[in-house]
């Protein structure tokens, strides 16, 4: 985990080191990481170090812009300062280093495949007295695009509903090959800390037995934590919530319940017992969805423009969510920072080592559009001031550029010490990445008139 992050840092800083070193520059210090040093040596005059707050890194080159709350004071005097273009090469070549970076690891991903998350769009239980109901949506339809942007798991979906500008949403919904246009409210919910806009709608997926009580209906049954549950007195169950309503209803009732268990399908009766305070059925058992992730595993993976093009449309719509904050509902307590970025990037490496690779695509080219924001401290903000300095023909005053520099320094620094501390609210929520049970399956290769990945034969849950 830390050293796929201390790769993209250490592209970004060696581009700034490689080109200040070839445009004749003073280089002073080359450090991963911030704050004290873990290790450190010099060589040919230049100190390099390792360092113990992993949220970036430096050049330390006293003809740029030096910025003392982050770098230290410099050593150097009467050195001649640098010309703009120097400076403007110097400052480009990191961004420049973490594209090309993000191209490669792309056509690695290419080579070597990916796992792609299988999650059809098909709705689920919907409540008869909800406004979607109302509108015609049934259970089993299912969704092709949101927003006017096509989808092909429920996982675009909720990402197109959290980046969209507005809460009402046209959804175009197929079923038996027709397809119709709804106009869908989304709203605010709190999930696992984080608050997110969503539709009002469910997938289709089995509930699950997360825990059983001693001695309870469930137990003396011979229900067991795991089991999924796909029927409940023959009807076939596609929520937690249509389960529990069916057990209420059968209060003292033996019922006949329809379970997976390690593949193999299984019927169960179950008496639930009657709660004489709320007049309903209760098993005694926690239920839940299932946290299992299936992936197809894709071979060869998508080509590396259409991944830095995919990354690209992301970024952008996250960017204009940003500053349409109040019709997007999407604010600045939403970014991740360091904490979060390590947490994503160590659950994906759990999963698969490939999808740590895609998410390492997105953080360099994140990390190059970032620092070429125009602001002081950044590369960005180098390159601006060193076009000023061209136009004027003299250079800014030395003491201007590091106060400027050295405040916009500790608005960074505060700025990731904000984001970060949303990352450590938003514990649960990683915690569940780590718990979630993944299988990838291989792809079978599909016949010449079929687009569609076709899956390994597996068990699985009768629809």
């Amino acid at each position: 985990m830390i050293l796929l992050f201390g790769a993209a840092v250490f592209v970004h800083e060696f581009g700034h080191y490689w080109v200040a070193r070839r445009r004749g520059m003073k280089v002073e210090e080359f450090a991963i990481g911030f704050g004290p040093k873990i290790l450190s040596w010099t060589r040919d005059g230049v100190l390099y170090s390792w360092r113990w707050i992993p949220a970036g890194g430096f050049v330390k080159l006293p003809q740029m812009i030096t910025s003392e709350a982050m770098e230290g004071s410099s050593s150097a005097v009467d050195i001649p300062p640098a010309s703009p273009l120097s400076k403007i090469l110097v400052a480009f070549a990191g961004p420049f280093m973490n594209v090309v970076f993000a191209f490669v690891i792309a056509a690695v991903i290419y080579l070597v495949g990916l796992p792609e998350l299988v999650n059809p769009p098909f709705i689920g239980p919907v409540d008869a007295d909800s406004p979607e109901a109302k509108m015609g949506i049934r259970e089993g339809d299912k969704v092709l695009s949101v927003n006017g942007e096509p989808v092909k798991s429920w996982q675009d979906m909720q990402s197109i509903t959290m980046l969209a500008l507005t809460n009402v949403l046209p959804v175009v919904v197929e079923r038996e090959g027709k397809t119709n246009v709804y106009y869908l409210t989304a709203k605010v919910n709190e999930e696992a800390g984080v608050t997110v806009k969503l539709l009002n709608l469910v997938p289709r997926v089995h509930p699950v037995i997360h825990r059983v009580v001693a001695n309870g209906p469930a137990e003396k049954a011979g229900l067991k934590e795991g089991d999924e549950v796909i029927s409940f007195g023959g009807v076939p169950v596609l929520s937690p919530d249509q389960l529990i309503k069916l057990i209420k209803k059968n209060g003292n009732i033996p019922t006949d319940v329809g379970i997976w268990r390690a593949k193999q399908k299984m019927t169960i009766k179950v008496t639930p017992m009657l709660d004489p305070d709320k007049n309903c059925g209760r098993i005694q058992a926690e239920i839940g969805s299932s946290s299992k992730m299936d992936y197809i595993d894709k071979r060869p993976g998508p080509t590396p423009w259409a991944q830095i093009v995919d990354v690209w449309q992301k970024t952008v719509s996250t960017i204009q969510a940003l500053f349409h904050s109040k019709q997007s509902g999407v604010g600045i307590s939403d970014l991740s920072g360091p904490p979060g970025i390590l947490a994503m990037l160590a659950a994906q490496i759990k999963t698969d080592f490939r999808l740590a690779l895609s998410f390492l695509v997105l953080l360099n080219i994140n990390l190059a559009i970032l620092n070429l924001l125009p602001i002081p401290v950044l590369d960005g903000g180098h390159i601006a001031i060193a076009l000023v300095e061209s136009a004027i023909r003299r250079p800014i005053h030395v003491r201007v550029l590091e106060y400027t520099t050295t405040a916009f320094a500790v608005l960074l620094i505060s700025f990731m010490l904000y984001v970060s501390f949303n990352d450590f609210l938003r514990f649960k929520l990683f915690k569940s990445m780590f718990q979630s049970e993944v299988r990838i399956e291989k792809q079978e290769k599909a016949p010449a008139d079929k687009t569609e990945p076709v899956l390994a034969p597996s068990p699985a849950p009768a629809k």
